[in-house]
């Protein structure tokens, strides 16, 4: 099992989730973040020649536990409906997971996710 963390723009969060939700992955937490990449944020131009650095901008981290098996076509499912193409499309982590546990049941494994 692996841990897919994904870090995407806020405005391309109902796409991934509808995109995952019809490839059958509906199980996933979503936190409200801000962050910065190597671009180290972005610099508006303020009234007249005012320059205004935003170092931290806003980002949505998804997580979801997938099978070895799907973890290949979710980073696709992920990365085709949050791209634009530009700078700040984000990251994907994929992290091992040594086991899973329902709460309810104390099922363990795969059949726990």
């Amino acid at each position: 099992m692996n841990k897919v963390e994904a870090i995407i723009r806020p405005e391309k969060l109902e796409a991934v989730k509808d995109a995952l939700a019809e490839a059958g992955f509906v199980g996933l937490n979503i936190v409200q973040v801000v962050g910065r990449g190597v671009q180290k944020g972005i610099v508006h131009a303020g009234r007249g020649s005012e320059a205004h650095a935003i170092d931290m901008l806003p980002k949505v981290k998804m997580e979801l536990v997938v099978r070895d098996d799907d973890t290949e076509t979710v980073l696709h499912i992920i990365t085709e409906a949050a791209r634009t193409g530009h700078i700040g499309d984000g990251k994907i982590f994929v992290i091992p997971v040594a086991d899973a546990i329902r709460v309810r049941t104390d099922e363990r494994g795969e059949v726990a996710i």
